[in-house]
């Protein structure tokens, strides 16, 4: 699945991120197999979504606590 529209600013992994493919396709597996409901599913895959967009912001960005330009505990605002 693709999506033209702009992601949002991270820690949201990119659509292409083979974790985040991971963690989606296990939710679903977990759903049709029964081992769980849709939400805990659901918060099983944002909360390991958001983890791994963590990670690819700093694999991208050393010096930054998120994707984009500014030094860590620099005012974002």
């Amino acid at each position: 699945m693709t999506s033209d529209s702009p992601m949002p600013s991270p820690p949201f992994p990119s659509p292409d991120n083979a974790a985040l493919r991971v963690v989606v396709g296990n939710a679903i597996a977990s759903v049709r197999n029964g081992e769980a409901s849709v939400e805990e599913a659901i918060l099983h895959a944002a909360v390991h979504g958001w983890y791994e967009g963590h990670i690819q912001g700093e694999d991208e960005c050393t010096g930054c606590d998120f994707r984009g330009g500014l030094p860590k505990k620099s005012n974002r605002g």
